[in-house]
């Protein structure tokens, strides 16, 4: 082993690539730039017809009535949790393999948020386990769509009908999934997007809240704006009243403007992700080190991510030597996610060890997400395939 592996960057050896490759990008166009130079020459830099036009164009392609545009997909979330009514006494389930503003939107309303396990198959939250954790003070189930996989919303919706939970499905990974012949973003109370540069659909910074229930609608709008209402009185067209304790969340202009002209290109952009991991799966199929992502029945990812798991056992290699390895190959690969629980806010606060969640954190200890964004080159997914292929080989048993 130690001669093929003195062949690798890591230990001197040429690299695949002299210049990182990151795990994902933004893809900018001539139509994008334009589309946000025309904002510039427009009357209007922030809360202007943009945002209107883009809330209307995705709430169309996820098939919601409504959406509601915020600065990040955290503070779309922060709304949905505002917005479900979530406060102190109360409780939410949500799954520990995610990044933290899934469970913090939670704590930011004085809830408290409970962990339920994952499915080792598609690494999303797993139903039976919610069904386990929910107590009398369970108010709502956030499911999140894990590398753009979808979640099972239908037993999810089943669990929380039965129970009386609202469910916010975090699709920050999945604009473009479908479940079982819907789109994601159809199947919850409420849905929230991201618009950063690495997601489907880059606006710089954003998100987006998508609903069918009017009522969520108002409180969500409400929320975006200090909770203010307006047209409180007509004799006096100025006055407006402050109902919630809200926050300021808006989306500009210029974003929303970037938004709706890369939502033009999302069929396009998810076509391609597909065609990247499907080259992934074709040339590692063979290889006995790692287990790869799939698509349960049913499932359209969105391949926001391309997450291997590594069978430790047939390496001679743990997961952060192989991951250095790789970076050395000039592949940019990343690890999504450390689980929650173990996070220094979590453990010290509500007391969480290692072992709480045994599949997350052995998902966890397997995973490396390899590069996936829509710009790729045929020649970036064959470095990404012959680092890995190299690294494995030097490293395998």
């Amino acid at each position: 082993m130690q001669t093929v592996a003195s062949t690798l960057a890591l230990f001197g050896g040429p690299p695949v690539r002299d210049r990182l490759l990151p795990y994902g990008r933004q893809t900018i166009d001539e139509d994008d730039i334009a589309a946000v130079v025309a904002v510039l020459r427009s009357e209007w830099l922030t809360t202007g017809p943009a945002v209107a036009a883009f809330e209307e164009a995705v709430a169309a392609r996820v098939g919601a009535r409504f959406a509601v545009a915020f600065s990040s997909g955290t503070a779309a979330l922060h709304a949905a949790a505002f917005a479900a009514g979530l406060g102190p006494g109360d409780e939410a389930i949500t799954t520990p393999l995610t990044f933290s503003a899934t469970a913090n939107c939670v704590l930011y309303q004085g809830a408290t948020p409970r962990f339920a396990d994952i499915r080792p198959l598609d690494l999303t939250l797993d139903p039976d386990r919610v069904a386990a954790a929910i107590t009398p003070r369970t108010r709502a189930i956030l499911p999140m769509d894990y590398a753009g996989h979808p979640a099972d919303l239908d037993a999810l919706r089943a669990l929380a009908q039965r129970h009386g939970l609202l469910i916010i499905e975090d699709a920050a990974h999945a604009l473009g999934a479908v479940s079982r012949g819907r789109p994601v973003g159809s199947l919850a109370d409420i849905t929230i997007f991201s618009f950063h540069p690495v997601k489907h659909v880059a606006a710089g910074e954003g998100g987006m809240a998508v609903t069918n229930d009017p009522a969520l609608a108002s409180r969500l709008r409400r929320f975006r704006t200090h909770g203010i209402v307006y047209g409180v009185d007509e004799r006096e067209p100025w006055r407006y009243d402050l109902v919630d304790l809200g926050f300021n969340y808006r989306l500009a202009d210029l974003n929303c403007a970037l938004g709706l002209s890369q939502l033009k290109k999302l069929d396009a952009n998810l076509a391609r992700r597909r065609a990247i991991a499907a080259a992934y799966r074709e040339a590692f199929a063979g290889l006995p080190w790692l287990t790869l992502p799939r698509e349960l029945p049913g499932m359209q990812s969105a391949w926001h991510l391309y997450p291997i798991r590594l069978n430790l056992d047939t390496l001679r290699a743990g997961r952060a030597e192989i991951f250095r390895a790789l970076r050395a190959e000039g592949i940019g690969v990343q690890v999504h996610y450390l689980p929650v629980h173990l996070l220094r806010l979590y453990r010290e606060r509500f007391g969480y060890r290692p072992g709480a969640f045994p599949l997350a954190e052995a998902a966890y200890e397997r995973l490396i997400s390899l590069p996936l964004f829509p710009g790729m080159s045929d020649g970036d997914v064959a470095d990404v395939i012959a680092a890995v292929t190299k690294v494995l080989r030097a490293y395998g048993r």
